[in-house]
């Protein structure tokens, strides 16, 4: 028998991966608010269930969880510099709406709800890691009174061509000749791969044993490093460097203790052509 199980953000980048290694085992309840889009995700996989709406949304939550026994909360408003202005949409996204799913499992027979972090929220300095530290203590905080479901928290870095990401960004840029902004080539940032971000996921599930961030050992990129090899492989154009953006940290920690991005291992301009 199928477990039936939620996928928030599911029409996004991680949300489509993670539909795509779950589909023919589960019964899949697809929530995300471009409808579009999940049409989209139906037409390529009959059986989901999809449901339009927000997270910030109870009745949404309450609707998507129905004879639901696991959710994967993957919706998040995650663009730093845009949760520095769109500030209330950041905290209805990440915040309220962690709260109506948290909730969804106090008074459902839910096995288990995992949550994705994000390392910004070991150096918070800005609204979006305040979001997420924010998310992984309330995850804490209900794992402490309701022993019948599993809380369980992802923290990780950056994932290639990630919605948003930089890559996507300059690719786009870099193959019609347009000049090329880099807050600064010596940030340091933590990356991997979607399959990488994906497996950790379910590496959680399987090992973690409460709702401790659960935190893999990644490899960083130089900023600098990464367009250079871009460049290399897209063209080349102009640069124009500027200041990091606001919310944003020179170099990231995956944990208070851990070494930051420039400290640790960091992956060859060859490495990163063939990533990328």
């Amino acid at each position: 028998m199928y477990n039936k199980i939620l996928i928030t953000g599911a029409s996004g980048f991680l949300g489509k991966e993670l539909i795509k290694r779950l589909y023919n085992k589960n019964k899949i309840v697809a929530l995300a608010r471009n409808e579009g889009e999940l049409i989209k995700l139906q037409l390529e996989y009959p059986n989901i269930e999809i449901i339009t709406g927000d997270v910030s949304d109870k009745f949404i939550c309450e609707k998507a969880c129905k004879d639901v026994k696991e959710i994967y909360h993957l919706a998040a408003f995650k663009h730093v510099g845009l949760a520095e202005e769109q500030t209330r949409e950041c905290v209805k996204s990440n915040i309220i709406g962690t709260i109506n799913l948290l909730d969804q499992t106090l008074f459902k027979d839910i096995d288990f709800i995992i949550g994705i972090s994000t390392d910004k929220a070991v150096q918070i300095s800005g609204v979006y890691g305040a979001t997420k530290f924010i998310m992984e203590k309330l995850f804490q905080e209900y794992e402490k009174i309701n022993s019948d479901c599993k809380y369980r928290i992802v923290r990780y870095g950056n994932v290639l061509y990630s919605t948003g990401s930089v890559l996507c960004k300059w690719k786009d840029k870099l193959l019609k000749g347009k000049e090329i902004i880099i807050t600064n080539p010596n940030a340091t940032r933590f990356y991997w791969t979607i399959t990488q971000a994906i497996d950790h996921i379910f590496e959680c599930i399987k090992s973690s044993l409460d709702s401790t961030p659960y935190i893999p050992s990644m490899k960083s990129m130089r900023m600098g490093d990464l367009l250079e090899a871009m460049m290399m492989k897209y063209g080349k154009v102009s640069i124009k460097e500027t200041n990091l953006q606001e919310g944003e940290n020179m170099h990231e920690k995956l944990s208070k203790e851990g070494l930051d991005s420039s400290q640790t291992e960091h992956y060859t301009i060859d490495e990163i052509i063939t990533m990328i």
